[in-house]
């Protein structure tokens, strides 16, 4: 946790609690600290805090009111229970577990968005450039999030893409090494250009 003047910042990576305080700082609430930071933390912590996944809000507001806001990953609209068996009707675990019939629609860029729309007093521009520039340009891997690398590095052969942005040129990033990530850097800049349409609709 980390305490600024108008009050506290708690998340799993340091960088992205800053990026909280920094908000605070320049007069900004607490749920466009926490949009700020959830979008810091699809940078600075992938395993966790990403925009490919989902999450709750829960907000307590300053007149007593308390709301949540549920922005879990959905299934696809045209999913439905066989497309994880067989001919047979057997379960295929693999179908469930791994590639893109496993995934959710990501509910994170839709539900950040929403509750910086309704209860926040930034824009979507103040709120998502740090995490713009983090990816853009860089931050030195912590200890954690470096063995984390390691740890899944193995499990990165069997998909090259992700490989490709998880290693340095196949070799196991280190604590203290650089970490760039220009296509999310990318990711990032169209959803500040378009808000949910950026995300949810063309290239991306």
């Amino acid at each position: 946790p980390v305490r600024g003047k108008n009050g506290m910042v708690v998340s799993a990576s340091d960088l992205a609690t800053q990026v909280g305080i920094e908000i605070l700082k320049k007069c900004g609430n607490a749920i466009d600290a926490a949009v700020a930071v959830g979008f810091a933390l699809s940078v600075t912590y992938p395993s966790a805090g990403n925009i490919g996944g989902g999450g709750f809000m829960v907000i307590h507001l300053q007149d007593g009111t308390n709301t949540t806001i549920d922005y879990r990953e959905k299934a696809p609209y045209s999913v439905n229970e066989l497309i994880f068996q067989d001919s047979l009707g057997n379960f295929l675990p693999d179908k469930s577990q791994e590639g893109a019939t496993s995934s959710g629609v990501p509910g994170s860029v839709a539900g950040l968005i929403y509750a910086l729309e309704n209860y926040g007093t930034l824009t979507l521009q103040d709120v998502i450039q740090p995490a713009i520039d983090l990816a853009m340009n860089g931050f030195e891997l912590e200890y954690h999030l470096a063995k984390s690398f390691e740890y899944e590095f193995g499990y990165l052969d069997k998909y090259p893409s992700s490989r490709k942005i998880f290693s340095q040129d196949g070799k196991v990033y280190e604590e203290g090494d650089l970490f760039v990530q220009k296509d999310l850097a990318k990711t990032l800049q169209l959803i500040k250009e378009k808000g949910v349409d950026g995300f949810y609709k063309g290239e991306t």
